[in-house]
Formats: structure tokens, sequence, C-alpha cells
């Protein structure tokens, strides 16, 4: 629960369940078709849970930021592939609200998000370096890119992007900016079709001679330096990124405990307690990433980016193992179309490429621990 008001509070979790439990009649239709759902996103804003991050003084719902994992990980149980491109939305959010917790103006962003914007983050296969080209011009630049992918994009108001402007006076640099979604140059291709999150839409995003005002920048940075933006980014996001996929392995113990609930075979018992270890260590990983977290008041330190990482890799092990053994606990049924698990294991694996992947992970991890750079 969450006070919003003196006199109010709301049941953030309940609506979230609304929500889901609308959704989950379609849910196996989408996953052998890929379609995104526009209306699970307009489900989302009706509801008001795509402005619950908001602080309550900006007209949002004054969630917290562990809230919102709670919120995240209930749609997860019912809509893996909505929870987790909704996911990329509200990490957005709390970005801004990471910001605004620390003396920085995101009033803007919060009346857009308030009157109904879906931001969506076209980041996901950048990094430090970001890729596209810009061409300064007068009054901003000029860009063309081609970013995937772009989760939800289909339902999406804001593009938040970053662009390489390699031909920056003191070298090359990247440009932070957001872009409406209907500028002219901006266009989607429909190319993701994956093993699983079939129906999240993370499509390509195009941006062809695209101008962007100087206004819309909100970053320019140079594109050989660690920026500290993305300490923000990981602690604000990787919490409620990983608590969508651990929605998704709620929903595949409760599945596996309810085909097996007559049972009462030795190999049974173990396995099931087998996936209870791995569900209770996923959940109390992610419940570290939220309590270091500290409502979105964490230091933007490389320290706790890499706390915050070391967690999410060691999470996605956890949810993964949790998910098998709920397939290897009911058996040949779990293994076959038929079956629920069989999506949930396919779409649990989509937690491996959030960043950052294993073996960028370990390699940022070593190298603050030892003292240097996260990157080389």
């Amino acid at each position: 629960m969450t006070t919003i008001s003196p006199d109010l509070t709301t049941d953030w979790t309940a609506l979230a369940r609304q929500v889901g439990e609308s959704l989950r009649p379609e849910v196996a239709d989408r996953d052998r078709s890929g379609e995104f759902s526009r209306t699970a996103f307009e489900m989302l804003r009706v509801a008001g849970l795509s402005a619950a991050l908001v602080p309550a003084e900006f007209g949002g719902g004054g969630a917290t930021h562990r809230e919102m994992g709670a919120i995240l990980r209930e749609l997860g149980r019912h809509d893996p592939s909505t929870a987790v491109a909704f996911a990329m939305h509200t990490h957005l959010v709390a970005a801004q609200v990471w910001r605004h917790n620390h003396g920085i103006d995101a009033a803007p962003l919060f009346g857009k998000v308030v009157d109904g914007a879906i931001l969506i983050s076209t980041g996901a296969a950048d990094w430090v370096g970001s890729s596209g080209r810009a061409e300064r011009v007068d009054g901003g630049y000029r860009v063309h890119a081609r970013k995937t992918p772009a989760s939800g994009v289909e339902a999406g108001t804001v593009l938040v992007t970053s662009i390489r402007w390699e031909d920056a006076p003191d070298g090359p640099h990247v440009l932070h900016c957001a872009i409406p979604v209907h500028t002219a140059g901006v266009h989607i291709e429909k190319t993701w079709d994956t093993l699983g999150l079939r129906a999240t839409g993370s499509h390509t995003v195009v941006f062809d001679d695209v101008f962007v005002p100087d206004a819309a920048v909100s970053l320019l940075r140079r594109a050989d330096t660690w920026p500290p933006l993305l300490n923000v980014v990981m602690g604000a996001a990787m919490p409620l990124v990983m608590a969508a996929y651990l929605g998704i392995a709620d929903g595949a113990v409760d599945l596996a405990a309810a085909l097996v609930a007559d049972r009462a075979d030795a190999p049974t018992f173990q396995l099931a307690g087998e996936m209870v270890n791995a569900h209770t260590t996923a959940t109390d990983l992610i419940d570290a990433m939220f309590a270091g977290s500290d409502n979105l008041r964490f230091d933007n330190t490389d320290s706790h980016a890499s706390r915050t990482l070391s967690r999410k890799t060691a999470a996605a092990d956890a949810l993964i193992d949790t998910v098998r053994l709920a397939i290897e606990t009911v058996g040949g049924l779990g293994y076959s179309r038929a079956c629920e698990l069989e999506m949930r294991y396919r779409d649990i694996h989509g937690c491996l490429f959030h960043p950052l992947p294993r073996a960028k992970q370990t390699q940022f991890t070593g190298r603050v621990l030892l003292g240097h750079m996260p990157i080389g």
C-alpha cells in the first residue's frame, strides 16, 4: 500500500492483478503470433500504473521503487511479455525520480507521463559508445540510426535514446535526447521474432535524417569515458526489470505446484524443494536490489552499480533454475506447448540479455573491485 494523499491509499498490487487477469486469456495467442498488445498498455495507463512512480506532488501515484517492482512482479505472473515491456517504461521514469530526489528538475517529463506518455528506451543494444550518427546543424543535430530492440514501441509516445557524434570538435561524443515517436523521419520496422517474450513488440526504431533541436538534448558527453549517468540507470532499472522476471518465475512455481499437488513420491518432493530453493534465492537477491536502491536515493557510485549488476547476474541464474526445475518437477507435460511452463521457460531466458550480460558484468565488477574505471 502507498499513501498518495493524507486520506487516500492505493493498493498497487491489486490494480496490477486486475489488469493482469484481464490480459491472461490472450497471452497464449500472442505468444504464438508475436503480436504486441496496445490494449495492455492502454489498460496500464487508464489504471494509473504508467504514472504510478511519478511523485504525488506532480500528479502521479507516488508509488515507491519497491511498490513499482511489486506491480511488475504481479504483471509477470499473468502476462510475461507485457510485464517486461512495461518495465522499460517504468525504469525511465525511475531514473527521473532519482534525479528529482537529488535536486534535479524532472517536472517536464513527469508532466508528460501524468498526461499519458509512454516512454520507450532505444538503448538496449547501446552502451558507453552508443551508435548511430549525429551531424551538427543550426539549432541542433541531424541524426541517423537504427536502434533495436525498443520494447513496447508500438504504444510509445517518447523515444529516449542516445546518438554517437563522431565528428565532435573535441573527439567522439554521445548526445542523449528525447524524440517524440511521431517526429518526421522516425519509423518502426517490425523485426522482433524471438524464442521468448515474443509479444513485447521490441522492434527496430529507424531515425532517418531526424532533426533533434538543442533543447531536446539532455546530456552531451565523451564517447570513450564512463558516464556517471549509467550508474543511475543501472541502479534504477535493474531491480524493476528483474522484478518482472521474478513474476514470470512466480507463475511457474504456482503452476508446477498445482500440477503435482496429488503426487506423493520422493523425487517430486525433492525437485519441488530444489525449485523452492532457487526461487527463494532469486527473490532474496531482487529484494536486496530494492533495499540497496534506498527508494531511488542511492549514491551515484561505480560500486553501487557494480553490486546491483552482480545481484542481477546471480538472480538471473536462480530465475532460470527455478523455471527449469518447475518443468522437471512436473515432468513431460511441462515440456509440451500445451502447458504454460514451456512459454515461461522461453520467456525467463530474456533476463540474460539485459545490461549487463554475464561476461560484461564480471569484467565491470572486477575492474571496480580492483580500483579501475568500469570500462577499459
